[in-house]
């Protein structure tokens, strides 16, 4: 089951759009997506505007693949649960948010090789189409890091945050 969602922050329909499409193009049946608060009616996939928390976490886990707006929780949801993830970042040029912190934290974790990402509609379509060749996804550990513990530790005590270049950072 791929499973998409675009959080519960305003329309995503570049998204949703862009995975109806390829689905229908496909004869895939086995995709849901959470739309938010979309204008966009799907023809291809199975949609629910908002779902619950728990329900969230349970299509994730259920999830081969999420696709997912670049929201924090989305994201980490999925790394957590060593789900495979394909990014796609809303972005202000497109009226999608307010800023582009969304770009900011894709390119982040694609860094880090997490997560791939999609900025056009066409890369988004072409990395659905690779499936079987999009990398496996490392599980995100369930404890914090020594330095994070240390970092946070040292604030704590001092109200200072020490940061040495080269150091774990957020």
């Amino acid at each position: 089951m791929i499973f998409a969602t675009v959080g519960t922050q305003g329309q995503f329909d570049r998204l949703i759009r862009t995975v109806d499409e390829w689905a229908g193009s496909h004869a895939r049946a086995d995709v849901f997506a959470q739309t938010g608060p979309s204008g966009y009616h799907a023809k291809h996939i199975h949609t629910e505007g908002f779902v619950d928390p728990t329900e969230f976490r349970n299509r994730v886990k259920a999830a081969s693949l999420v696709i997912s707006h670049a929201g924090m929780g989305s994201i980490i949801t999925a790394l957590e649960l060593g789900k495979r993830i394909i990014v796609m970042p809303r972005r202000a040029s497109l009226g999608e948010h307010r800023n582009d912190h969304q770009v900011a934290t894709a390119k982040h974790f694609a860094a880090q090789g997490r997560i791939e990402v999609a900025f056009e509609e066409s890369e988004l379509a072409d990395k659905l189409d690779q499936l079987e060749v999009l990398n496996p996804c490392e599980r995100l550990r369930g404890e914090a890091s020594p330095e994070l513990i240390l970092t946070i530790r040292t604030f704590i005590e001092t109200g200072h945050v020490r940061f040495e270049p080269g150091s774990a950072s957020a």
